[in-house]
């Protein structure tokens, strides 16, 4: 099935601040074609990691078979379970790079730090140096998983305890990580003034 199993959806989409025990890293996309004001659908469905190769790379090897027509502008959207590690960003950075016609948008339900190297902040703000437009997953995308990606058995999409809060707790986090580096120093001479 290109659908996912409700259970599976709920469980490694929810959005909680600590989610310790969830390894794996669901991504669902969508791509498509600009033709002029119109697009067109081209694919949709979901992927997790494999053993030894993290989902971003799985559909990075997918999309780079495809061939695309340099002279047609195509857009990706993911759905990730957990943004991107460092190494990732980096080689979705580079892709972009490599696909100038190519718009990639990435909508998170959680941050994922490792605990070994503190570079995933890093590697984020790489990538959306690179083009890329990344965000914090909100009900509404919750909403939209929902219903593209997940065999719901027309069961409407119930958002679970802590999911707006956390969304903007998330939001706020990825925020602080995106800000130019001279933002963030005028930001800490600022608290020291204060006194904070």
């Amino acid at each position: 099935s290109i659908l996912m199993e409700k259970k599976l959806f709920l469980y490694n989409f929810r959005n909680l601040l600590k989610a310790k025990g969830r390894r794996e890293t669901y991504l669902c996309y969508v791509v498509k074609r600009r033709d002029s004001a119109t697009s067109c659908s081209l694919d949709f469905g979901y992927l997790r990691n494999q053993m030894g190769c993290h989902v971003e790379m799985l559909f990075l090897r997918y999309i780079a078979a495809w061939d695309l027509d340099p002279g047609r502008c195509y857009r990706i959207t993911w759905f990730t379970s957990w943004s991107p590690c460092y190494d990732c960003a980096q080689h979705i950075a580079s892709f972009l790079r490599s696909y100038p016609n190519l718009t990639l948008r990435i909508f998170m339900a959680r941050l994922y730090f490792c605990e070994d190297r503190k570079a995933e902040p890093e590697g984020l703000r790489r990538l959306h140096k690179a083009g890329a437009q990344i965000a914090i997953m909100t009900f509404k995308d919750f909403f939209y998983c929902w219903n593209t990606f997940v065999e719901n058995s027309e069961q409407t999409f119930r958002g679970w305890e802590g999911l707006h809060e956390n969304s903007v707790h998330l939001a706020r986090k990825l925020r602080r990580i995106l800000l130019p580096l001279y933002e963030v120093d005028d930001l800490r001479d600022a608290f020291k003034i204060l006194g904070l």
